[in-house]
């Protein structure tokens, strides 16, 4: 379940490819593991994209199941080249849930519903700063100094016209009633939420405790749809590990409780007469 051992973006699309490639040749696992002397474990993890696919095993595979077609096997080489590049946030340490920043890089847009805070992708940097301070015991101040960079790195793909993030948030009360930092921390947040909120791309809709027992008590999540293929992968935050959801059910799942909160949610506009409320108690 870490997020260190799940695939990349284009690990994933390459393992694909590849399964696709041995199926239609008729093969299974067992008979491409003996053919290339390899291991069945391998060909199972090259497909799924949990291990590193080299140029040397695209031209091996391809060679097995036929595949003539020089413009495929280039296409196959370049993504098992892309796979094994390390995304911007490495260069910054040991960042934790680094599977949904890679997905997070790659997607069209997200629907997320947070119970406790503001979410990443729209907090300012006195709010991130205080989240990763008080939340996480243990961080050393040049881990948090790291994580509060790639934070605010993270948050370019909404201002990213080229390639602009469509961002759909159902927010729980909690968030806008917690304090998280102090007063002015709190309304300096509210603040920029509430400008964020009018964006065409960026939707937050407020959920008030008033809607009583929902869906969404069991937790914070995100289903992000990437924009190669238009899948769909439902994304888990836990506190030292990760969960990454790709099967349909759990995909249709998860939309269908999405959609269950934005219906007893506040509308965008009620939800932005609600901020403008929540900002007053910060005033004073």
């Amino acid at each position: 379940m870490a997020g260190n051992n799940n695939p990349t973006v284009a690990g994933r699309r390459l393992g694909a490819e590849l399964r696709r490639l041995r199926e239609d040749r008729g093969m299974t696992g067992t008979q491409v593991a003996a053919d290339l002397l390899i291991s069945q474990a391998k060909v199972s993890h090259m497909e799924t994209g949990r291990r590193a696919v080299s140029p040397r095993d695209v031209r091996d595979l391809c060679v097995l199941y036929g595949v003539t077609d020089q413009h495929l096997v280039d296409h196959l080489t370049a993504l098992a080249r892309e796979s094994s590049r390390q995304g911007w946030w490495h260069s910054y340490g040991d960042i934790p849930h680094s599977v949904h920043l890679d997905l997070e890089a790659v997607a069209a847009s997200i629907r997320a519903y947070e119970p406790m805070v503001i979410p990443d992708l729209l907090q300012t940097p006195a709010y991130a700063a205080a989240v990763i301070e008080e939340t996480i015991p243990l961080v050393t101040v040049d881990q948090a100094a790291a994580r509060l960079k790639v934070r605010l790195r993270r948050q370019h793909r909404i201002y990213d016209l080229a390639r602009r993030l469509h961002l759909w948030v159902v927010l729980d009360e909690s968030a806008l009633r917690r304090v998280v930092g102090s007063r002015e921390t709190m309304r300096e947040q509210l603040e920029h939420l509430h400008a964020l909120s009018t964006e065409p791309h960026i939707t937050v809709e407020v959920l008030p405790h008033s809607a009583g027992a929902h869906p969404g008590l069991t937790g914070q999540f995100s289903i992000l749809e990437l924009s190669d293929t238009r899948e769909a992968v439902v994304y888990l935050e836990r506190f030292t590990s990760d969960l990454r959801l790709a099967r349909t059910s759990d995909v249709q799942q998860y939309s269908v409780t999405h959609a269950r909160l934005r219906a007893l949610a506040l509308t965008p506009e009620q939800s932005l007469h609600f901020i403008a409320d929540a900002i007053k108690l910060y005033a004073s």
